[in-house]
C-alpha cells in the first residue's frame, strides 16, 4: 500500500498545474440564435448545430419578447438567424460550411 502513494501523489495534479491549466483554456465563442416559438426550422437548424456544440455556447434569443423588438423588427421574417461573437453568421438554413469556417477563424483568434 505505501509503495503506491508515491505514484499515486505524482499523478495528482498540483494547484499551480491546475490553475495554469484553467486559465490557458480560451472560452467558447457564443453562437446566438434570435427565434421564437414555435418555429420549427429553428428546431431543424438546433439538431444541425448538435455535433458541433462542444464547440460554442449556444444562446438564444426569444425576438417576440417584449425587451427583444429591435432584432424583432429586424429578422421577424427570417429566423432562424445566427450570430457568432456578436456578428451575423447566417439566417434561414445553417451552412455547415459557413460555421466550420468561422468557428475554425474564432478558435485561432488570440484570447
Amino acid at each position: 500500500m505505501l509503495t503506491l502513494l508515491p505514484k499515486l501523489l505524482h499523478q495528482i495534479k498540483t494547484p499551480s498545474r491546475v490553475l495554469r491549466t484553467t486559465c490557458s483554456q480560451r472560452s467558447l465563442p457564443i453562437l446566438t440564435l434570435f427565434t421564437k416559438d414555435p418555429c420549427p426550422l429553428c428546431e431543424e437548424a438546433k439538431e444541425m448545430l448538435e455535433p458541433y456544440r462542444h464547440r460554442f455556447v449556444l444562446q438564444e434569443v426569444d425576438i417576440t419578447l417584449p425587451e427583444n423588438s429591435v432584432w424583432y423588427d429586424r429578422y421577424k421574417y427570417d429566423i432562424p438567424v445566427f450570430h457568432l461573437n456578436g456578428q451575423f453568421l447566417m439566417m434561414h438554413r445553417v451552412s455547415i460550411a459557413v460555421l466550420e469556417k468561422r468557428l475554425a477563424k474564432a478558435e485561432k483568434e488570440p484570447v
